[in-house]
């Protein structure tokens, strides 16, 4: 007797110790949210994240070890936006200074400076500590500023800095993430019950989801002191956690589900469906994983984060699948079907085959060519915006106008633009060349103060570290980041600055900023791509050589999911990139894409579209198998796994959806990005592209093997003394090479092979119906769960 596969055993177990395998997963899930707690965030420093000059310039100002202050700047300014009354100004201003300076998170209180505008005055203050929880501490300062406020009549009273903005900002991303999840979790928990038409069935996928995303965060958070990690991993986990849990929990569960109604127990249903569907979850989340895996060649930092964070949670939704949800579903038992939402279950329990996939597959069964042509040539439009796609790095100008400290910072930028879009100059030199630097960078200032490129309202500062060895200087544009000006700055500096430091023995220097830092991380993310998505192309072509042995099939899928990738970053260019959709998605467009989005969608999108793929092929390729042309493999095996496609499809698209509500335009270019994708994938190529393609190539599919005649590829042979049972549909792996005749050399024996469903399984009205060709296996086509709407 052969031995059970892993999954199974680990199935069994769970199944048979149910609180023991629940009790693990909590004790787990709680610990992953303690250590993540009790390690704290190591969060990705600038001379870790920069790339190129913009890079050098960070690990020269950090090898300086110059001490961190967070500076808050009080702006005082006319409630009505006018000219500022000089007297009010001067009291309001020495009142602010009075009342900061008796504050104990102030370590100093700057002199008032008016603006050259005269339309306002700004006190800088100096908070005592490091920057890194500035946030957790400014709130007294900004008791102050709002206290003076009331206390001066017809005067605005704004704080901006480093502490005050963080705070802002967080507090508006904390309220859209509470707002996502209470559309989020009604709306999936709504998609499930058309799914299964059972609340409790409905919400285990959700429950193990959620669960799955707190497991994820802890974890990344202890691996962050391995990789540094962003500020976006964990939203990306949220995403990813919720679209990838529920999806793998969804094919469990309904597999489980139809080997109950089949006449099995609890336990073999539950062993059934980890040896297909498990199997299948273990199949696709090692796919996703060693995809996500590819953005380590990026070879930046931003995104191994991303990659680390979005590896954990698929892997914690893998583990969970195999290990706690059949102990939840053997605990259960037929619990998980209750309550029953009347409408909705006999929708779930319909028999027959359905109206609809048939319909819209007709077209491309009947004018495959046709219907080629103009499914491609509408992706292809679709496509056609990624052409003039723009890339840039998030800023200020990205955020939302409607958030309270983004238009406090538009104000301070206004009077005071150097506190802006700031170039950041970096020197290190020998410290007995220190005199010669501040006389270098000192000339390079008076050659920024006669460009109007550059700010003029205060004058550079130059710093100095403890050893004389590192100088910096601050060097501001009128302009914003995204701006041709701001650009034309930067450039302008990095001719001037090598010109300054020509006569400087070992002086080594170079640029950096926000403005720097953008443009160099778009440069190097051109350079890396090829390297990226040449990895995830090859391991798609080995993955699908490997399960179908056939290049056809292989190239066809690098083709299909390349062409849906371009439709989806066309959607993106034209939504974001331009104004139209500001009003619909409430957000300010920045005329570009975040840098860093389309790689990791690619990525992303080649994971999780290779699942179905897989799934849907599998089911053409079984039915093609028992001897049907090829029109009808494509109709029986699209038509027969529709249902389940459809289901994650929808579930993924919905929690995608939900983060082009939130404020981060980073957040929703990264939703609206993956809803398309998924969208155009579930729809344009598997109704339309993949079904026209396949009828089109007949038994070209198939190249270099055939169908017939045994030369598809081999099976593995079950074990003649227990053969093995499952549906393929949900375990594409599975899928068999060649017709059983030719694999066992015999025809069907009732004693040789045992058909998935037994005579004493579910039937509905007496004895099943059964349709049989000659030389194929009986399919009971009575049972309500076999044609999936």
């Amino acid at each position: 007797m052969r031995k059970k596969p892993a999954t199974v055993r680990i199935a069994r177990w769970s199944a048979t110790h149910p609180w023991s395998a629940i009790g693990l997963w909590v004790v787990f899930v709680a610990a992953c949210l303690f250590l993540g707690g009790a390690a704290g965030t190591n969060a990705i420093s600038d001379e870790e994240s920069g790339v190129r000059e913009s890079g050098r310039a960070g690990k020269i100002v950090h090898s300086g070890d110059f001490p961190e202050k967070a500076e808050e700047n009080v702006l005082i300014t006319a409630e009505n936006g006018g000219k500022l009354d000089p007297a009010a100004g001067r009291e309001a201003a020495a009142d602010v200074v009075e009342r900061m300076k008796a504050l104990d998170e102030v370590e100093s209180v700057g002199d008032p400076v008016p603006s050259p505008d005269g339309k306002a005055v700004l006190v800088p203050v100096t908070m005592k500590g490091d920057t890194e929880n500035a946030d957790q501490r400014v709130q007294p300062l900004l008791d102050v500023s709002a206290s003076v406020q009331e206390d001066h009549d017809g005067l605005r009273v704004d704080e901006v800095g480093t502490g005050s903005t963080a705070k802002g900002l967080s507090e508006t991303l904390g309220d859209d993430f509470k707002k996502a999840e209470l559309i989020s979790l009604p709306l999936t928990l709504l998609i499930l019950l058309v799914v299964f038409g059972a609340i409790i069935a409905a919400g285990v996928p959700v429950v193990l989801a959620l669960s799955c995303v707190g497991a994820a965060i802890g974890l990344s958070t202890v691996a962050s002191h391995v990789l540094p990690e962003t500020s976006a991993v964990s939203n990306v986990i949220l995403l990813m956690g919720m679209a990838v849990g529920v999806d793998y929990s969804l094919f469990y569960l309904k597999r489980e589900r139809e080997e109950r109604r089949a006449g099995k127990s609890h336990v073999d249903a539950i062993e059934v469906a980890a040896e297909t569907s498990g199997h299948t979850v273990v199949v696709s989340g090692t796919t996703v994983i060693v995809a996500m895996a590819g953005l380590y060649l990026a070879n930046e930092a931003t995104f191994a984060s991303l990659a680390t964070g979005s590896i954990i949670v698929v892997a914690v939704a893998v583990l969970a699948s195999l290990t706690v949800l059949p102990a939840l579903l053997a605990k259960l038992g037929r619990w998980v079907d209750k309550p029953r939402v009347p409408f909705l279950w006999r929708l779930t329990m319909r028999s027959g085959e359905s109206r609809v996939w048939p319909a819209l597959l007709r077209p491309a069964l009947s004018k495959p060519v046709i219907t080629l042509v103009v499914s491609v040539g509408a992706l292809l439009l679709l496509a056609v915006p990624a052409l003039d796609m723009k890339l840039k790095q998030p800023g200020s100008d990205d955020l939302s106008r409607d958030i309270p400290v983004v238009q406090a910072m538009d104000r301070l930028t206004e009077s005071f633009p150097s506190k802006g879009t700031v170039h950041q100059v970096a020197v290190r030199a020998p410290a007995d060349r220190a005199d010669e630097v501040k006389s270098a960078l000192q000339g390079l200032l008076e050659r920024t103060a006669e460009d109007d490129l550059f700010a003029h309202d205060s004058t550079p500062t130059i710093k100095e570290s403890a050893d004389h060895r590192v100088h910096t200087v601050d060097v501001g544009t009128p302009y914003q980041p995204k701006s041709d000006e701001a650009r034309e700055s930067l450039d302008l500096l990095r001719d001037w600055v090598p010109q300054a430091m020509a006569d400087v023995p070992d002086a080594e220097s170079a640029v950096g900023g926000k403005v720097a830092q953008g443009v160099d991380f778009t440069g190097h993310l051109e350079e890396r791509m090829p390297w990226v998505v040449g990895f995830v192309l090859l391991l798609t072509f080995v993955t699908m050589v490997m399960i179908f042995r056939s290049l056809a099939v292989a190239l066809s899928a690098i083709l299909l999911n390349l062409l849906s990738a371009a439709a989806s970053f066309g959607v993106l260019v034209a939504v974001f990139q331009n104004t139209w959709a500001e009003g619909i998605l409430d957000f300010h467009s920045s005329g570009a894409v975040v840098s860093w989005l389309p790689l990791f969608l690619f990525v992303v999108l080649f994971g999780l579209s290779m699942d179905y793929h897989v799934f849907v092929v599998s089911r053409i390729r079984e039915a093609a198998l028992e001897g049907v042309t090829t029109k009808v493999a494509v109709r029986e095996g699209i038509t027969r796994s529709a249902g389940v496609v459809t289901s994650a499809a929808i579930v993924m698209v919905g929690v995608f959806a939900i983060f082009g509500t939130l404020s981060m335009v980073e957040f929703k270019q990264l939703g609206v990005g993956l809803a398309a994708a998924i969208l155009l994938d579930a729809v344009i190529i598997r109704i339309y592209v993949l079904p026209a393609l396949m009828t089109a190539l007949g038994k070209w599919n198939w190249w270099p093997g055939k169908v017939s005649g045994g030369t598809g590829g081999p099976a593995p042979v079950p074990d003649q003394a227990e053969p093995t049972r499952h549906h393929s549909e949900e375990q594409p792996q599975y899928a068999r090479f060649a017709s059983p005749q030719q694999q066992y050399g015999q025809p069907y024996q009732q004693d040789g092979y045992q058909e998935p469903y037994q005579q004493g399984g579910y039937q509905q009205g007496g004895h099943p119906q059964q349709e049989t060709r000659p030389g194929q296996h009986r399919r009971d086509t009575s049972r309500p769960d076999y044609y999936q709407p």
